[in-house]
């Protein structure tokens, strides 16, 4: 029997709500959000499992033999995500309990749990055809590639990232079109899941392998309303059938409420699921993403470099990172130009806001010094990096200038170059 709660002391009744009340509640909930959003920001704690079994706890290795246990009494075969889980150990195959430890981590090492989440997502897979999707063709999606949800490079660690952005449903005639009933929800929920399973495919799924994606949501314009049902499907999906699947979530363009809602939800989020969460507010999100990701894996429109389909021509060239304080100018000076070479740059910075010119130098003193762009004002809302190219007829060295002496915010930044020789061209 489970024992009497204790009787609470009595309390007071509540005094009618004054202004001063009501101010100390609203303060109260300042406070709140204001220790949420400085946890989120520092939750970068997070020390993803390997999945070997030398770092595993006896008695997770034992909930782990008994699963196996459990699944070696499978009538049938049952594969998730490509790997064969039973009957268990039949195959061999390494990759199987990195499987099972992902569903098992989802609850709490419980055998009989996980063994019942495992055979629910196997049968889940077979209905909604699971298998195989990834390279199917969705009609009536196209405009939502690279725009709404979709992967796109990989982390400093090596995990492929998928990032997220519904601020287009905004607009009505999109909502209308894509989610505007049950049957164009379904359709909605089959290409979603498409993309999460192109991300799978990308993972290793082997002991010490790289085992789970980044996933970036870009709450910019995100009308909440009408996305709810849309979401509350997306969660449930992806908490039931892809377990462990997310290393860290890492939330964009963040507004003011949200501080508030984490606030309120964080007491029944457990420790590992929050030190997963990292915010970055409006104007502070390319310094965010690049702690995690190199800027020439990180999208145009999010202060990086890559650019739609950059990525399919093979590895970017790497991009130096540097950052300009408040009222600081800085000059990047690309040195050792000769005569007749081809000079090409991208230059990208975070919350722009700050004034950028470029002149070429000649090494000859006698030779005048090349406006190759006035300075100018780039506005913060620019959303493409500067790419410019100059042809110099005498050596020297090309300087461009970033000048933040008007703003107080620090800003990450970065740029590379591209120098083609007279004699190669």
């Amino acid at each position: 029997m489970e024992p009497s709660p204790a009787t609470p002391e009595p309390v007071p009744s509540p005094k009618p709500t004054t202004k001063r009340s009501l101010l100390s509640s609203l303060m109260e909930v300042a406070a709140a959000a204001t220790t949420a959003t400085a946890a989120l920001q520092r939750s970068s704690s997070f020390k993803e499992d390997s999945y070997l079994a030398s770092s595993l706890r006896s008695s997770e290795l034992k909930a782990l033999q008994e699963l196996k246990q459990l699944l070696s009494t499978s009538t049938k075969p049952i594969s998730i995500w490509g790997v064969p889980v039973a009957p268990a150990g039949s195959g061999g195959d390494e990759r199987a309990d990195v499987v099972l430890l992902k569903f098992l981590r989802a609850r709490d090492f419980d055998a009989g749990q996980a063994h019942a989440m495992l055979l629910q997502c196997a049968e889940w897979r077979r209905e909604f055809g699971a298998d195989g999707l990834a390279d199917e063709e969705l009609v009536g999606f196209k405009e939502m590639e690279g725009v709404v949800a979709y992967m796109h490079g990989w982390d400093r660690r090596g995990h492929p990232v998928c990032y997220n952005a519904y601020g287009v449903f905004k607009d009505k005639s999109m909502y209308d079109r894509i989610l505007g009933d049950a049957e164009k929800l379904q359709r909605f929920l089959r290409w979603r899941v498409q993309v999460m399973e192109r991300g799978v495919s990308l993972l290793q799924l082997r002991p010490g392998g790289i085992n789970s994606i980044i996933q970036v949501t870009d709450l910019k314009d995100m009308p909440k309303r009408e996305l709810r049902a849309a979401s509350k499907h997306i969660l449930s999906l992806f908490q039931d059938n892809y377990p462990e699947m997310v290393a860290r979530k890492v939330f964009i363009n963040v507004p003011w409420y949200f501080s508030v809602l984490y606030a309120m939800i964080s007491p029944f989020l457990t420790d590992r699921t929050k030190s997963k969460f990292v915010i970055a507010r409006e104007g502070n999100v390319a310094e965010t993403l690049y702690k995690f990701i190199r800027p020439e894996f990180v999208p145009v429109q999010y202060g990086g470099l890559s650019r739609p389909g950059d990525l399919q021509n093979g590895p970017p060239k790497p991009a130096t990172e540097f950052t300009i304080k408040g009222g600081e100018k800085v000059n990047l000076e690309i040195d050792g130009i000769e005569a007749g070479a081809t000079i090409a740059w991208d230059i990208a910075v975070g919350g722009w806001d700050l004034d950028y010119g470029a002149e070429y130098v000649p090494s000859d003193e006698g030779s005048y010094t090349v406006v190759v762009e006035k300075t100018r004002r780039i506005p913060a809302a620019a959303d493409e990096p500067i790419h410019d190219v100059f042809n110099a007829r005498e050596a020297g060295k090309m300087v461009l200038s970033i000048d933040n002496t008007s703003s107080r915010r620090r800003k990450a930044a970065a740029y590379r170059y591209f120098v083609r020789k007279a004699s190669s061209m």
